[in-house]
């Protein structure tokens, strides 16, 4: 067995699967049993982070009995399905970025050292969860094998602590879908639409000052449209640590917003002790607002 610096521990992880018994009595079972601090998120979310807290032993008896439940879980939906194979329990840790690199190991040893030695699988995820400076890393197999693996992925995180600060992944609830159908915006909540004034007239605004100029021409061609629009300018600040959520892979996030606001977006390069980056928007208040809008929402 891998022996683990003894001491407070904080280890965060995502479950897909809601982790509250009836009356929450799976959780207060396990924090009785396994001595170590369970805490829940609160909110409606797809996802809950479950954080761990506690000496080593009390961690990884915590994490015992969370991966026999799903596994207790996985058998009971078994029982009267037509599945012949039985799937792997799986958690999804939530790991500050700076410290994936450690957990990777130079050319990926320490990862391939860690799921020959514990038989489980481990994938560390290539971008950073939503509007933080963390990663999942999701870990499956046989409820042993996770133990196992997670045993060794604390030990790294004790080794090598994060660098800097870390911006915590925080789950969102589920956006309700958003349908425009005669100029106005609802959203889609069971089975009924909700008018939403706030993106109705976001749309309506969009659409009076279209972001496509036809070639040739110095204002765009639609009738009824006032050629004498003013432009003007609006500056923001963002964190260097979200600067990637809104460029998106090779620009395509910061694009897709340029088209669908029609304002221009430029974002300053980054200055040497400086945490943040300097955005600016250019374009008509309505292309303005719709940027902003746009920009806040990734």
């Amino acid at each position: 067995d891998t022996k683990v610096a003894e001491g407070g521990l904080n280890v965060t992880l995502t479950i897909r699967l809601l982790m509250h018994g009836k009356k929450g009595e799976t959780v207060k079972k396990m924090r009785e049993e396994s001595g170590a601090r369970i805490n829940i998120s609160e909110g409606s979310c797809p996802e809950r982070i479950v954080t761990i807290t506690g000496p080593t032993d009390a961690i990884f008896k915590a994490f015992s009995m969370i991966a026999l439940k799903f596994e207790e879980d996985i058998n009971a939906s078994m029982t009267n399905s037509t599945v012949t194979s039985k799937p792997p329990v799986t958690l999804r840790l939530v790991v500050p970025a700076s410290q994936c690199g450690s957990l990777i190991g130079k050319g990926g040893s320490k990862i391939k050292e860690i799921r020959e030695s514990t038989g489980a699988q481990v994938q560390v995820a290539g971008d950073m969860l939503p509007n933080s400076t963390e990663r999942a890393v999701t870990i499956s197999g046989t409820p042993d094998a996770i133990i196992q693996c997670v045993k060794q992925i604390c030990v790294v995180m004790l080794e090598s602590p994060p660098k800097g600060a870390t911006i915590p992944y925080r789950p969102k609830p589920a956006s309700a879908p958003i349908i425009f159908a005669g100029g106005q915006a609802f959203t889609i909540q069971g089975q009924y639409a909700i008018p939403h004034p706030d993106l109705t007239k976001l749309h309506q605004l969009a659409m009076q000052h279209p972001p496509f100029t036809p070639l040739g021409q110095t204002t765009p061609g639609f009738p009824g449209l006032d050629a004498t629009t003013p432009t003007s300018s609006h500056e923001l600040t963002i964190p260097n640590d979200l600067i990637g959520c809104i460029i998106g892979r090779q620009g395509s996030k910061i694009n897709e917003i340029r088209q669908m606001s029609g304002a221009q977006i430029k974002i300053a390069n980054a200055t040497e002790g400086s945490a943040e980056r300097q955005v600016t928007i250019t374009g008509s208040p309505a292309n303005i607002s719709l940027a902003q809008y746009l920009i806040n929402a990734r």
